[in-house]
This record gives C-alpha cells, sequence and structure tokens, in this order.
C-alpha cells in the first residue's frame, strides 16, 4: 500500500507555502508546473514515500501557496523561494523531480545548487532556448487581451488538462483540483503572470550548465505530448548533457504523465529513488 502524503503549511520569505509530506528517509523535491500544484503528485509521490521523504510543493502562485501579486516570478524568486522552503524544513540536500514549468525553474535552482542536490528527474518539461513556436504562442496568448483571461478561466484550464491528458476516464477530482486555486481575478492575473515572466536570459544559463550535474539521472516523459509537441527531442538533447541518465518513453501517455500513467510513474520512480538513494 503505498505510504499517505499529508497537507502541510509553511511561512518562507514573507509566504504562506503548501505541500504534502509523507514517508521517510533522503528528501525528494518534486515540482509541478502550470497551472497545476502539488496535487499532481498526490499518487506518484506515494509511491516514492515508500522509501524516501516526499516533499511536493506548490509553488508561490499556484495551488494553496500564496499569490502575492507583486511576486516578480521571475528564476530568482523561485529559486529564493525554493531554497528557503528547504531551509525552514532543516533539508540540506534533496532528490529533485520536475515538470513542466518546474523544469526550468528547478533546473535553474539546482545548477546554482549542485551540492544541494543529490538525484534529478525531469518529466515533460522544457529546457533548452529558443522555445518552441508551442511555448511562444503559449505566452503570446498571456498577453493577448481577451484570450488570456479565457486561458485562465475554468473552461481554460479544464481545456489544458483534457488536452494535456490521454485518459478517456480521467478522474472526476482532477479538474476541480486545478480549477479551485484560481476561482477570483487576482489569482488568474497571477497564474498569467507566471506563465511569462522567466527571463529567456534564464533559460540560457540553465542549458548552458545543466551538463554540470553528475548525480543519477531518470528522464521519463510521455510521447503523446500535445502542450510541449517537441518534448521527444527536448529530452534526447537532456540525455546528451547528461550522459549518465536513464531515459524511458511512455508510448500513449500526454503531457501530464502523473494523471495518465501515476501508477507505472510512480513504480518507475520508487525504483529510481531507492537504488539511488545517498
Amino acid at each position: 500500500m503505498p505510504t499517505p502524503l499529508h497537507s502541510k503549511f509553511v511561512d518562507v520569505n514573507g509566504m504562506r507555502l503548501h505541500y504534502l509530506d509523507g514517508g521517510d528517509g533522503d528528501p525528494v523535491l518534486m515540482l509541478h508546473g502550470w497551472p497545476t500544484s502539488s496535487f499532481l503528485y498526490r499518487t506518484v509521490g506515494s509511491h516514492v514515500a515508500d522509501g524516501r521523504r516526499v516533499l511536493a510543493l506548490d509553488l508561490p502562485g499556484f495551488g494553496q501557496s500564496d499569490k502575492p501579486a507583486d511576486g516578480s516570478y521571475s528564476f530568482r524568486f523561485y529559486s529564493d523561494a525554493i531554497t528557503g522552503f528547504l531551509d525552514a524544513l532543516g533539508v540540506a540536500r534533496t532528490g529533485l523531480v520536475v515538470h513542466d514549468l518546474g523544469g526550468p525553474v528547478g533546473l535553474w535552482w539546482m545548477v546554482h545548487n549542485q551540492d544541494r542536490t543529490s538525484e534529478l528527474v525531469l518529466l515533460n518539461t522544457l529546457i533548452f532556448p529558443p522555445p518552441s513556436l508551442a511555448v511562444v504562442a503559449f505566452v503570446v496568448a498571456t498577453y493577448i487581451p481577451g484570450l488570456r483571461y479565457l486561458l485562465a478561466s475554468p473552461w481554460g484550464l479544464k481545456t489544458t488538462m483534457r488536452l494535456g491528458t490521454c485518459r478517456e476516464d480521467l478522474p472526476d477530482d482532477v479538474v476541480p483540483a486545478v480549477q479551485a486555486p484560481f476561482v477570483d481575478v487576482p489569482a488568474r492575473k497571477v497564474l498569467l503572470k507566471a506563465g511569462h515572466a522567466l527571463h529567456p536570459g534564464g533559460m540560457k544559463t540553465l542549458a548552458a550548465r545543466l551538463g554540470e550535474f553528475t548525480g543519477p539521472v531518470r528522464i521519463v516523459y510521455g510521447t503523446r505530448d500535445r502542450i510541449l509537441p517537441d518534448v521527444a527531442r527536448t529530452m534526447k538533447r537532456a540525455a546528451e548533457h547528461l550522459p549518465q541518465a536513464v531515459l524511458t518513453a511512455l508510448d500513449g501517455c500526454g503531457h501530464f504523465l502523473q494523471e495518465d500513467r501515476p501508477d507505472e510513474l510512480g513504480a518507475l520512480l520508487a525504483d529510481f529513488f531507492g537504488r539511488s538513494a545517498p
């Protein structure tokens, strides 16, 4: 029986951050992307928590974490939040799992904190500049009046989850869980800001330094990603930068592989983190 994860809060840099916590042993930090939260890791994390301590964080601006309107939502803003979160919990070193927007955010933190990163897992994410046409189209949409509000609306969030998954039997609680943090206009404005505030220079930095990481690496991605359709090329390139990586492509699985194949992905990551424990 997978180990349950428990909802908790902690104060970091003047913000109240929400996270899921479960299991025991060397910690593993799991970062979500746009527009999700730690909820995305409720099943995958439970598998990993059978042998390690799992910390699935709601990044600032997402989930049940605070959404400061004046936050920069830049690489440094998120990096400071991650460092503050780990420091508040007394975590000196951690494994790292990243997905979607959590990829650039987590990798930027990692290349500046390699002494604090024990292992790395890459799920469907973006890493290398220049951005794909799909990413450019998304960023442009977050600026266009009318379209930007539709994108962050309940309909837009539902459409994102449907587009990003391949399951016909998506659990009934998934879409409401993604919509719930963004019921009011201020929260939706922050969600849109978080979608376009990362500076291209930060992408160049993390891409240039990615190959410096020498710890164990696992790459798992869904091949039917309609949100990041160039993901196979991205992951192949990441594996070239990280030759120690073990790469797995999940056929028939979409962008949100945590929803499409939660138990299979959970088992793969539990095995990886079980064998690579410091």
